[in-house]
């Protein structure tokens, strides 16, 4: 993978975070946890580069998202979105699903990615708030939370992008 600058990243982030979906993984090389993911967002946010996930309670990387500062975003192409799929689901631990997958998980920054990711982005957590009735205004948004099962936004400044 080549390091390049983020001013220097060309991508849709609607079609990259809104209809595909990525790998989510908080942790080190020595304790991480992915997930996939299809929530979030771009942009820029107190003099920086960010990146929005939503996350929650429930899926097994919440644990490690509120555990570590470091994480990452890795993007893969189309034509891997089944093996994508393994990192759905509850059973089993992420490094025993990445190696039936085929993925090498590599440090980044300090965050764990995977070598066949073609886009990766390693963040430092910045801030973290949950999401709650009081927050959301949109009564059709409100209505798919009738269980107050409310996800948590993670916002993380982006200190390097790679691509392949």
């Amino acid at each position: 993978m080549q390091r390049i600058g983020y001013q220097q990243l060309e991508l849709n982030p609607f079609t990259v975070i809104g209809r595909e979906c990525f790998l989510l993984t908080p942790g080190t090389m020595q304790d991480w946890s992915s997930m996939t993911a299809g929530w979030g967002g771009l942009g820029y946010v107190w003099g920086a580069p960010a990146a929005f996930i939503f996350v929650h309670r429930d899926r097994p990387a919440f644990a490690a998202m509120e555990k570590h500062r470091r994480f990452s975003l890795s993007f893969f192409p189309p034509e891997m979105s089944s093996v994508l799929e393994l990192f759905s689901g509850d059973a089993g631990s992420s490094q025993e699903k990445a190696a039936f997958a085929g993925l090498t998980p590599h440090p980044a920054d300090g965050a764990v990615a995977f070598s066949e990711a073609n886009l990766v982005l390693a963040c430092t957590k910045i801030a973290e708030t949950a999401l709650d009735d009081a927050a959301i205004i949109d009564e059709g948004i409100r209505s798919l939370y009738s269980q107050g099962d409310w996800h948590r936004m993670f916002i993380g400044r982006i200190d390097g992008v790679w691509i392949s």
